[in-house]
């Protein structure tokens, strides 16, 4: 052997020896967002000892933050004159913007700070979303490690069983490919603070001015979501019905008889929307048709399938549940992040619902926990065709987590609460529909002409259920509409038919349906059937919505403790207090366009397409307009109104340390105060008292 290869081969093993030394000495820190998945992490990281907020796993550490353990500074901490709400003061546009450490957090954020400073690399164990992203980011940032002083990994878990952190564990990615998700989530935080600080305060300053009590919360989301409510309610209060009548005739065909319904054309008792509102119109058009020769003037034919019902996303399974159960959207992410941390399913607040290719691995073993379980389900579970690959497993689809589905680890069912069986048995039919056939179909239209008139007639037979044979139950909508009762014969063009008998069926219009919790979380999320600007529709069809997944539920939860809207029998109700609201706020605030065109451009920002600088330079002109519109804008005072008895203007009930009075609000120019007396000033002088005094 050459001595120079001899010394290379030493060399060489000594740097692997060195590499190897070194490699135990790193201390990793990962960084997760709550107790329950930094616990997990640690789980599949080996066994190690917990103390003070932290695991210990030899050059292994992982911590957590509770959430959000920063929070943006408010107005004073900027600037001492703001704790003063004054138009003049607005727009409130911070040039660097701040966080502080919230004071329930400051422990565990100098953990967190020395853990940061003492290890190598440091690795991000946020949720696999926007709001994950920044949640550890932005405490890095605060921390000045982002930037690169340290290298920093990203972990992404999309569910706690030790199987999927190991894989998880497997695969750490470099921090900064998530960087347009940290600047998103960064992006959609400031708007909200920029839009409901400022137009919170001028709206609240320009209601009392005009004698309202009470604080005006203005919310980019929050806001366009009660006018939602607000408009329907309207709808239903100026709706008035109208009665129609729709002749129908039994035509009998060689084939068989069936039954179809008057096509509208313009003529007189027949509306605009091709509804007759005259009963003898509707009778005469059957008597024209009685005795005419009437002939097929058309059929159509169709074989169709429908594919397998996708996974749940979040929403999807809000909605859901919603309307099987009754389940409130708040419910359902209480109840799935409570399975989520049993490690039954994976991540509950994704916005997808897809799966990723090599998730198939997972299969036998999910289907088999399934099929055992003796729910009933299980049947489903047992008889499914494992070699079906449906079109939820594409790749191309998932961003940074998946579809919600039952993960490897198998349930004490029997344990569960009812809430969390219903909720994992939408789950697991999702699943196992996956591992179904299509359902496959066939449609027939049929048109008949009778004289001047053409009646039309469909139906739908089911030739294979397919993976719909999981919802019987549910007697789930199919998807085109088409109508399964009726087996139309074939016909064929040209053929005869014969007027058999015909009735006239009468009916009245609906107004329309107040949103439930789940109709009003669907409205969210399709938002751009509810856009004012009718030209931004087909735009905004790209948007996921308003809100996001995680917040949508609660942004209803919150317009109801503000007592904006109310629950009533199971619909949402706007309150007098929400209505008085909308009467205040403009159009641009009220209707979502713009706050759905934000949210398509917070994805734009997430992929790089505009930069948060751009985004804001948008906001800012945005706000200045709400702004000036909000100074002109003229209020109509409350019916409950109370004039200051010395200038005219509102009073407004306040309190003081020492309880409440009534002040007027042109101060300073009015000082005029009044003490309160049952929620109402007491304006009545007065007289002094001689009590304890002395009289010559």
């Amino acid at each position: 052997m050459r001595p120079m290869n001899l010394l290379h081969r030493t060399l060489d093993a000594a740097m692997r020896i060195r590499t190897d030394i070194y490699l135990e000495d790193v201390m990793r820190l990962f960084i997760a967002e709550k107790p329950s998945l930094g616990r997990a992490i640690a789980a599949g990281l080996g066994s190690g000892k917990e103390k003070d907020g932290a695991i210990y796993l030899g050059s292994d550490i992982v911590t957590w933050c509770f959430g959000h353990i920063l929070e943006q500074c408010s107005p004073e901490d900027y600037d001492e004159k703001y704790k003063r709400w004054c138009i003049e003061d607005l727009p409130i546009l911070p040039q660097v913007w701040k966080n502080k450490v919230k004071p329930d957090a400051k422990k565990q954020y100098l953990l967190i700070k020395k853990l940061v400073h003492e290890a190598d690399e440091i690795v991000n164990a946020g949720d696999p979303d926007r709001e994950g992203q920044l949640l550890v980011d932005e405490v890095l940032a605060d921390l000045g490690v982002l930037k690169g002083n340290k290298p920093i990994r990203r972990i992404l878990l999309n569910a706690l069983d030790e199987k999927s952190v190991r894989e998880a564990l497997g695969g750490l990615r470099s921090n900064q490919e998530f960087a347009g998700l940290r600047s998103s989530a960064l992006a959609r935080g400031r708007a909200d603070w920029l839009i409901g600080m400022n137009l919170s305060r001028i709206y609240t300053i320009r209601a009392r001015e005009a004698g309202y009590q009470n604080t005006v919360s203005v919310g980019r989301v929050q806001t366009p979501t009660m006018g939602l409510v607000v408009r329907r309610e309207i709808e239903i209060k100026k709706f008035r019905p109208i009665t129609f009548f729709t002749p129908w005739i039994l035509w009998q065909h060689a084939a068989g008889s069936f039954l179809a319904k008057w096509k509208p054309r313009e003529m007189e008792g027949v509306d605009e929307e091709g509804r007759i509102v005259s009963r003898e119109t509707a009778e005469q058009i059957l008597a024209a048709v009685r005795n005419v020769t009437a002939s097929i003037r058309s059929m159509e034919q169709k074989k169709g399938t429908s594919p397998q019902r996708l996974p749940y996303s979040l929403s999807a399974l809000q909605i859901d549940a919603g309307k099987i159960y009754g389940y409130a959207p708040q419910e359902v992410l209480d109840t799935q992040q409570a399975l989520y941390e049993k490690k039954l399913t994976s991540y509950p607040r994704s916005d997808c619902d897809y799966l990723p290719e090599n998730q198939l691995a997972d299969k036998d073993t999910i289907l088999d926990h399934l099929a055992a379980l003796g729910a009933d389900f299980s049947p489903f579970a047992a008889n499914a065709d494992r070699q079906i690959r449906s079109r939820a497993w594409n790749d191309k689809k998932i961003s940074a987590h998946h579809a919600i589905i039952p993960t490897t680890i198998r349930p004490d069912y029997a344990a569960l609460t009812e809430k969390e069986k219903n909720l994992y048995g939408l789950i697991a039919r999702a699943y196992i529909a996956q591992f179904y056939p299509v359902l496959e179909f066939l449609t027939t239209k049929i048109e008949i002409a009778a004289g001047a008139e053409i009646f039309a007639a469909s139906g739908k037979v089911i030739l294979q259920d397919g993976w719909r044979v999981l919802y019987k139950k549910e007697q789930r909508d199919t998807e085109d509409g088409e109508d399964e009762g009726q087996n139309l014969p074939h016909v064929r063009e040209g053929d005869s038919v014969s007027y058999q008998d015909g009735q006239v069926q009468e009916g009245v219009t609906k107004p329309p349906v107040r949103f439930t919790p789940a109709t009003l979380l669907k409205a969210m999320k399709e938002i751009h059937k509810y856009v004012k600007d009718q030209s931004l529709k087909e735009q905004l069809k790209e948007c996921a919505g308003i809100g996001t997944e995680a917040t949508r539920a609660s942004i209803i939860e919150t317009l109801q403790k503000r007592e904006y809207i109310r629950l009533e029998k199971k619909q949402l109700v706007p309150t007098d207090l929400g209505i008085s609201l909308c009467k205040i706020l403009p159009d641009k605030i009220l209707f979502p366009d713009i706050t759905a065109q934000w949210e398509f451009d917070l994805d734009r920002i997430s992929t790089g397409s505009i930069s948060i600088k751009d985004f804001f330079a948008q906001q800012e002109i945005y706000l200045q307009e709400l702004l000036e519109s909000a100074k002109t804008a003229a209020i109509a005072p409350p019916k409950n109104r109370i004039a200051c008895p010395k200038c005219g203007k509102a009073m407004r009930r306040m309190k003081s340390a020492k309880g409440y009075f009534w002040g007027c609000t042109g101060y300073p120019e009015c000082r005029a105060t009044f003490p309160d007396q049952n929620g109402k000033p007491d304006t009545v002088p007065k007289r002094p008292t001689t009590k304890g005094r002395k009289f010559k």
